[in-house]
């Protein structure tokens, strides 16, 4: 069934302020078609429209940069909405690893959801940085990361977003939030192989992952808490963040409407949502989640191998 397109009431400036939502919000979300839907404007941008506020949006704004001389990585802005009269949109850097051109491993890295989070974003900036000069760490995968997904919450330092959410309870319930939607749309449209959201955590001192999706997430989530463990300890007990924990794993075990693909999506894809501790110093937090995320990439290759030789 066709899904209709979302309308945006626009003004002078081209950015939508409310969503014409009906009869969107009464069907269901289900998996995206990219043969059948039509898509909201994405825009392929060459100057950023992210007002250099902090540290991390002059982070994005100098990768937004390098992406224009890059050989392997571009920078685009998804969505574009309003929260209290200002206009935000969501920043995506996809990274082309060598060999890449064909038929790429789709591979995407969601941070800073919560805005009061930001090692996650600076990590994930900092991941494709060290990419940029090193990319056969990538060969044969497109990775998109989208480094803020609560753009508002990061500038205000909040959890929440602007519109006073939690955007991380709101995946796939018919949510009124843009940020959700146009994320969602990723999710849906891409189909990746594998999703890795970055968090922080204040209840807990060491580093921690969920593991849901495909049967091999464990398989890697386990060496990739050992490599974050060369800079923060990992996470100890059997509860942690209130749900049975076994080796600083949560095992299909997460809150309700947490950033997830769609539940149709076939081969189901790996997911994990991989946590550094809050109040550890930022720079720690950073290393940790980026060492992560190379030992994902690491990992997961020679499950491609096996497969292609099926």
């Amino acid at each position: 069934m066709r899904r209709p397109a979302l309308r945006a009431c626009r003004t002078g400036g081209g950015f939508p302020t409310r969503f014409s939502l009906f009869p969107y919000l009464f069907m269901r979300r289900s998996a995206y078609i990219p043969a059948t839907i039509i898509l909201p404007r994405t825009h392929r941008s060459t100057a950023s429209r992210f007002r250099l506020m902090n540290p991390i949006f002059d982070q994005i704004e100098a990768l937004r940069k390098l992406a224009g001389t890059s050989r392997h990585l571009s920078y685009s802005e998804i969505g574009f909405f309003r929260h209290g009269g200002k206009a935000y949109s969501l920043p995506r850097f996809v990274f082309e690893g060598p060999g890449a051109e064909e038929e790429p491993v789709r591979i995407a890295i969601f941070a800073a959801i919560h805005g009061d989070e930001p090692a996650t974003a600076l990590a994930a900036l900092e991941f494709l940085r060290r990419l940029d000069t090193g990319p056969e760490a990538a060969r044969g995968y497109r990775l998109s990361v989208y480094p803020v997904c609560n753009p508002s919450g990061v500038e205000d330092g909040t959890r929440h977003s602007r519109g006073g959410v939690d955007l991380n309870r709101e995946f796939w319930k018919g949510s009124r939030e843009p940020e959700v939607y146009y994320l969602e749309r990723e999710l849906g449209v891409h189909a990746f192989s594998g999703v890795v959201s970055l968090h922080a955590d204040d209840t807990t001192p060491g580093v921690y992952a969920y593991v849901r999706g495909a049967t091999l997430t464990e398989a890697l989530a386990r060496p990739a808490i050992e490599a974050a463990e060369a800079f923060l300890p990992r996470a100890t007990g059997e509860v942690i963040d209130s749900f049975p924990a076994r080796d600083a794993l949560i095992h299909q075990h997460c809150y309700e409407g947490v950033l997830t693909n769609p539940a149709e999506q076939n081969p189901v894809p790996f997911e994990i949502i991989f946590e550094t501790p809050h109040l550890a110093p930022v720079p720690l937090q950073v290393e940790a989640a980026v060492a992560a995320l190379n030992r994902i990439l690491k990992e997961y290759r020679p499950f491609l191998a096996i497969g292609q030789n099926l």
